[in-house]
């Protein structure tokens, strides 16, 4: 798996030989110069590489061409300096695949009203050259990110930054596989979906490995691996059990599905306690710390969401709030301050814990295995969202609700799982009947990183529907929304 800093973006300059060799020099140093200014300011997640300024139509192609073979290239970032003429960039934006966005700013902050010319005015143009850019991107109708502000504005770059992790989940996406160890909970319909779908759109392998497979790995693991593997737990986890074998076998399970995920190429992966065909206790530590380390990870063999917790996880490196696989589970209906429990039997990540989480061991009371090591914490209160992608037949919907995580209300001495209590948006009925309006799952991506904007702006990016359940949001429009959706999808 590739570090999000292993990445970088291309500033393309728009320009046309028009003006002659000095204005292009001064359209040359200006380039340099913002570049250079949106690294020093280290808010973008990402570096940006300056490109020569591009002034012809086989020089935007060709420029393109490398783009798309360069394998760190993330994405291309254009801005229009002078007036470039958008016809010179269809051929070039017609074979570019990598994420595109569209910066509209320009190089001086303010107008110089004593030295303003003529020669000023052919240099500085971008007021009306990009909006000849803007022009062809609508017409060709590419997906495309347009920012709007001056470079060195702080909101400038931090939208900037938010797309650049959008696309950096885009191309994470396209390459992603996923390592299946037997099938769905039976009898489930939302953690179904079109596999073929889904690499055709999404670029997701989708395969499945007999849980057999897992067990013949997992005797393969020596007890010196089991002994490295617990002394991490016990660096990053209070040991909270007497019962050290419990998770010593929850060692042996994370090292050898680690060793399997690795000989694949899969960066996420699904269970289901159903199919545990000789194997002593579900992983629940294990998943843990793999979704801890990146890994992205779905219940019950819910495949699309494992892969969606991967590549939020792959967007939101860095950043320090956390990102989890989540379910929700009960709630709490007093009238005014309705809650919900978010949970699972085993699996939530403890990146999102307040506090230092503790390997604790207790009965499951289903699967028929014996009492798996889990962590056990409380999720931080604060802003989040919670995002699950549907498959509703010849196209994925991207559902996002925007939530504010509490202090849980209650101890819950006797619920001996990792959980987090929130807010939905707008209010708990509204957010709730619009969740289920869209067809939203059970299991989501619950995020303190992730804002919707990042979100929608990876959809874009990959092609399918994206709805948003926020402050704004109401039942009855929205449900309008979601019937005209569907006609444009259908059309498209």
């Amino acid at each position: 798996m590739k570090n999000i800093n292993e990445y970088k973006f291309w500033f393309v300059v728009g320009s046309q030989h028009l003006y002659g060799d000095e204005t292009l020099r001064q359209v040359d140093a200006h380039s340099r110069a913002i570049v250079d200014g949106l690294n020093a300011a280290r808010q973008l997640p990402c570096p940006i590489e300056w490109r020569p300024v591009v002034k012809t139509p086989d020089e935007i192609t060709s420029l393109m061409r490398l783009a798309n073979a360069d394998e760190s290239c993330a994405g291309v970032i254009a801005w229009m300096h002078t007036f470039s003429p958008s016809k010179m960039w269809i051929a070039g934006l017609s074979i570019l695949n990598k994420p595109y966005c569209h910066l509209h700013t320009q190089f001086n902050r303010s107008i110089p009203d004593k030295e303003i010319d003529m020669d000023f005015m052919n240099l500085n143009q971008s007021a009306h050259g990009d909006r000849e850019h803007g022009f062809i991107g609508a017409r060709m109708r590419i997906p495309r990110k347009v920012i709007v502000g001056y470079w060195d504005d702080a909101p400038t770059r931090a939208q900037l930054g938010s797309w650049m992790r959008s696309a950096i989940g885009a191309l994470v996406s396209r390459s992603l596989r996923v390592m299946r160890f037997g099938d769905n909970m039976r009898q489930v319909a939302v953690t179904e979906g079109d596999k073929v779908e889904a690499q055709m759109r999404l670029g997701w392998q989708v395969n499945t490995w007999p849980v057999g497979d897992l067990v013949k790995v997992m005797q393969s693991v020596t007890d010196a691996d089991v002994d490295e593997q617990t002394a991490i737990y016990a660096k990053r986890y209070a040991v909270d059990t007497p019962h050290i074998d419990a998770v010593r076998y929850q060692a042996a399970e994370e090292i050898a599905i680690r060793r399997m995920l690795e000989a694949e190429g899969c960066s996420a992966f699904t269970n289901t306690f159903e199919d545990l065909h000789g194997m002593e206790q579900l992983p629940g530590l294990a998943t843990q710390d793999l979704m801890a380390e990146g890994i992205g990870y779905g219940g019950e063999g819910d495949w699309k969401t494992a892969a969606m917790v991967r590549i939020v996880k792959a967007m939101t490196e860095g950043l320090s709030g956390g990102t989890s696989f989540m379910e929700d589970y009960t709630y709490d209906l007093k009238a005014g301050e309705e809650l919900s429990l978010g949970a699972h039997m085993l699996e939530v990540c403890p990146t999102i814990a307040e506090g230092r989480p503790r390997i604790q061991v207790h009965a499951l009371g289903i699967g028929d295995r014996n009492p798996p090591a889990r962590l056990v914490f409380e999720g931080h209160p604060g802003s989040a969202t919670a995002a699950s992608l549907v498959d509703m037949g010849g196209r994925f919907r991207l559902i996002v609700q925007e939530v504010e995580a509490v202090k849980p209300i209650y101890e819950m001495p006797n619920l001996p799982v990792a959980r987090v209590m929130w807010k939905g948006l707008p209010s708990f009925i509204e957010g709730t009947k619009c969740w289920i309006l869209a067809g939203g799952a059970h299991h989501t991506v619950f995020s303190y990183d992730a804002t919707y904007e990042m979100l929608a702006d990876w959809a874009e990016i990959i092609g399918i529907e994206c709805v948003r359940i926020g402050a704004g949001t109401s039942a009855e429009s929205f449900k309008r929304d979601l019937f005209l959706a569907d006609l444009a999808w259908k059309l498209r």
